[in-house]
């Protein structure tokens, strides 16, 4: 066990330990798993973990150009299908005319009805259109009890995958050699910005790492890691490829805008 906790961080132990259990369970059952929404890191070490077994398989979905998604762990025998994600698409209705709503005060006003965040998968904010991926579930409970954002009325209804909106974000990928894994060194590569500049920013907890704040410049950036910069924008740490003759670390940046 402690030669597969050395390859993560040590606050991720209790993620790996529960990746852990949902094998066992469906190579006990012989019977797939659902998780509930996972981040890029999570999927990261998810199938890192589950690998090229030949009695657990791994598989994602959240809808199209998904950010956040569901993990169906499942034996060999099965062809998972998008059913078994068991996802639902809900629609947000509010005084477009009168308001302007971002993507923080959907997710606040969501917060605010006790669900947890693993049960809402991406939070779509695209020309006055509001559209969110949930846990099928859960679907009924959104459209009952999600009618404020705000101060403003809204409602809820589930719509059908046909009417499903692309996000206006878009990501750019971008190849950078770096000196280093620190978070200060990743920022400023990503944001094209000073380290002196990016240590500041890390001081001030304005970066977050996997929607956690961290304060740390030497904190170790790994594949998989969403990296948000308050004022900069976003970016996830992609593929790394290793080092170049001249010892630096080369890695693939997918940066938001």
């Amino acid at each position: 066990m402690s030669s597969l906790y050395q390859h993560f961080r040590k606050e991720e132990q209790g993620f790996i330990d529960q990746v852990l259990n949902w094998k066992r369970d469906v190579e006990s059952k012989y019977a797939p798993r659902l998780t509930d929404f996972l981040d890029p890191r999570q999927m990261f070490i998810l199938s890192s973990i589950i690998g090229a077994s030949d009695d657990v398989r791994i598989a994602f979905e959240g809808g199209p150009e998904s950010e956040r998604k569901r993990g169906l762990l499942y034996p060999s025998y099965l062809e998972p299908d998008i059913e078994d994600f068991d996802l639902a698409l809900l629609e947000v209705n509010y005084p477009s005319k009168f308001i302007t709503v971002e993507h923080k005060h959907v997710l606040g006003s969501l917060m605010g009805l006790g669900i947890k965040r693993e049960k809402i998968g991406d939070i779509i904010v695209s020309n006055e259109i509001i559209q969110i991926v949930v846990a099928k579930e859960l679907s009924s409970f959104f459209t009952l009890n999600f009618n404020q954002i705000g101060n403003a009325s809204v409602s809820v209804s589930e719509i059908s995958w046909e009417k499903h909106v692309p996000s206006n974000e878009k990501w750019k990928d971008r190849f950078v050699t770096l000196s280093s894994l620190r978070l200060d060194v990743v920022v400023a590569g990503a944001m094209a910005i000073s380290r002196q500049k990016a240590q500041l920013l890390i001081k001030a907890s304005k970066v977050k790492v996997n929607f956690k704040a961290e304060e740390q410049t030497s904190f170790e950036c790994a594949e998989g890691d969403m990296v948000s910069v308050r004022g900069f924008g976003r970016f996830r740490v992609g593929e790394i490829d290793g080092k170049t003759k001249k010892d630096k670390w080369r890695m693939t940046l997918y940066l938001l805008g």
